[in-house]
């Protein structure tokens, strides 16, 4: 199994955000992850990607503990995220925001250089590596950040809504983008509320509800289930 998240609370004062949760993902694989606003979905891409530590429970990525790693030191192991609020560095180029990510896996500047040009290429940004990214359309700054993502080489890539904000048609193209990513051979979890989407793409789907699983299987199966 390439992660497994296995009894995981995470407990901010009196609030618990995240209870007993469990999920795996394997090699290969796409899985969603689902539930309402504020049922601890974004909390728990920050335990896998070492953002917060949890308060009790085990995570690990190709059967390594990565609880208390730093997210530049899980990233170099092969597990990349994007955020759901994008946030480049917008006085920088197109360009030069991926090769932030590709400088995760390489010291070398020409090495991080031509691993962002072929990023930038491979999201569709390829005619706009130049481009200050505070000009950029949401549609693009979403390509932008996936970009980041890949850059690192990731073997597990976890995506926070990379279509909220989209028009139908944006979406369709996301969907496409990460069919190819897939097809890549990279495994990826996916938080996303535009269900259409998430069934069309995931294996299986992990429902989360107020900090607990409250379901999971295959899409048709976790459409069908009355508690979901």
């Amino acid at each position: 199994m390439l992660l497994e998240v296995d009894g995981v609370t995470k407990r901010f004062g009196g609030l618990t955000a995240v209870s007993r949760f469990s999920l795996s993902v394997g090699a290969g694989e796409i899985v969603g992850l689902i539930g309402p606003n504020g049922a601890g979905k974004t909390t728990v891409f920050h335990l896998i990607s070492g953002f917060e530590p949890p308060t009790e429970g085990a995570i690990r990525f190709k059967g390594v503990s990565i609880v208390g790693a730093k997210p530049h030191a899980i990233c170099r192991r092969g597990l990349a995220r994007t955020f759901q609020i994008v946030q480049p560095f917008v006085n920088l180029t197109t360009l030069e925001n991926v090769m932030v990510g590709a400088f995760n896996c390489t010291d070398e500047v020409g090495t991080a250089r031509q691993r962002a040009v072929e990023v930038l290429d491979f999201v569709g940004l390829g005619g706009r590596r130049n481009v200050a990214a505070r000009e950029l359309t949401l549609p693009d700054r979403k390509r932008l950040e996936m970009a980041r993502g890949l850059a690192t080489r990731p073997e597990l890539l976890l995506l926070d809504e990379v279509m909220s904000g989209l028009n139908p048609t944006e979406i369709e193209e996301v969907i496409g983008l990460i069919r190819r990513i897939h097809a890549q051979g990279v495994s990826l979890l996916i938080i996303e509320h535009v269900m259409r989407a998430i069934m069309a793409l995931s294996q299986r789907i992990v429902v989360l509800h107020h900090g607990e699983q409250i379901g999971q299987g295959r899409p048709e199966d976790v459409a069908r289930d009355p508690k979901v």
